[in-house]
C-alpha cells in the first residue's frame, strides 16, 4: 500500500493540543481539514469554546484523565506562556525522548521548553490571519529534530497558512515584531485612516467601509500578485497627483519609514524582555 504523501495522514500515534484557543482551535480545525485522524489528537484546555466542543464530537478526545493519554508522537503547546510553568509538570507525562514539541508560545525559548517538558522541540511564531487558513508562521528547530519531525512539524504548522523555517534562534524576537504583531499594525492602519477620512468631511460609517474595504482589497492583491510591495505602490502614484501628495507625507523624515522601524525595535526589545 501506497503511503499517503500529507505527513499528518501517516500519524499513527497520539497528537496533544495543550491549550484550544483562538490559535490551538485554528490549528486543530486546519488539521482535520487535512485528513488527521480525530481519534489520533487529545486536547488539554480547562475552559473550552462551543466550537471546541462540536470537534470533541467528530472524535477527538477532549480532557482526558493523563493516564489514558500515554507518551504523544506530538505535543503542540498553544497554552499562554504565563501559564506554561504550571501545566509543564503535567504535559511532561506525555512525553517521551522521542516526541516532536511544537510551540507556538510567544517569548519561550526552546531551552526552556525542553528544560521543562523534554522531547525534541520545534519553536514557532504564527500570527491571527491563520484563524482563516491565511497566516504565516516562521519556525526553528532545536539541533535534535530529525528531518521526519521537521517534515510533521512542518504539517501541523502549515495547516493555517504559509511556513517558513530558521536556523537562528535569535531572528524569532524580529519575526515577533514584523508578522506576530504585524497584523495589529495593519488593523490600525485601517482605523487611522478611517478617522482621517471622518476628519476630511466623510460620514463615519462610510470612512469605515472604504478605509476596511482598501485595506483588505490592497492586502489580496498583494496576495496575489508577482509584484512586490513597492512596485504595487509605484503603480498607483501619478507624479504629481494625489497619491504623491499623500505619500509625500507619509515618506517624509518623520513618516512611516522612521516611525515603522521604532515600532519593530519596540516590539523586538519587548519580545527579548518576556524570554528572559
Amino acid at each position: 500500500m501506497t503511503e499517503p504523501s500529507n505527513p499528518l495522514a501517516r500519524i499513527k500515534g497520539t497528537v496533544v493540543l495543550a491549550g484550544a484557543g483562538k490559535m490551538g482551535g485554528a490549528l486543530l480545525t486546519g488539521w482535520l481539514a487535512q485528513g488527521l485522524d480525530p481519534a489520533r489528537v487529545v486536547i488539554i484546555d480547562p475552559h473550552v469554546s462551543d466550537d471546541i466542543r462540536a470537534l470533541a464530537a467528530k472524535g477527538v478526545r477532549l480532557n482526558p484523565a493523563p493516564v489514558d493519554i500515554g507518551a504523544a508522537d506530538a505535543l503542540v503547546l498553544a497554552v499562554k506562556p504565563q501559564m506554561f510553568h504550571d501545566a509543564a509538570a503535567t504535559l511532561k507525562s506525555f512525553v517521551r525522548p522521542s516526541t516532536l514539541v511544537v510551540s507556538i508560545m510567544a517569548g519561550t525559548t526552546i531551552k526552556a521548553i525542553s528544560g521543562a517538558c523534554g522531547g525534541n522541540v520545534v519553536r514557532a511564531m504564527p500570527n491571527t490571519p491563520a484563524a482563516i487558513g491565511r497566516g504565516i508562521t516562521v519556525a526553528v528547530p532545536d539541533k535534535s529534530v530529525g528531518d521526519g519531525q521537521r517534515a510533521i512539524a512542518d504539517a501541523l504548522l502549515a495547516a493555517t497558512g504559509k511556513i517558513e523555517w530558521l536556523d537562528d534562534e535569535a531572528l524569532m524576537d524580529a519575526v515577533t515584531a514584523v508578522s506576530g504583531s504585524g497584523p495589529a499594525y495593519v488593523f490600525l492602519l485601517a482605523e487611522e485612516l478611517a478617522r482621517a477620512g471622518v476628519a476630511a468631511g466623510l460620514p463615519a460609517e462610510l470612512a469605515a467601509t472604504l478605509a476596511r474595504e482598501t485595506v483588505a482589497g490592497s492586502g489580496e492583491l498583494l496576495y496575489r500578485s508577482d509584484l512586490d510591495a513597492a512596485t504595487l505602490r509605484q503603480n498607483v502614484t501619478s507624479p504629481g497627483g494625489t497619491t504623491a501628495a499623500a505619500l509625500g507625507v507619509l515618506m517624509g523624515d518623520d513618516g512611516f519609514k522612521p516611525l515603522l522601524e521604532r515600532a519593530v525595535a519596540a516590539a523586538t526589545k519587548r519580545s527579548k524582555e518576556l524570554a528572559k
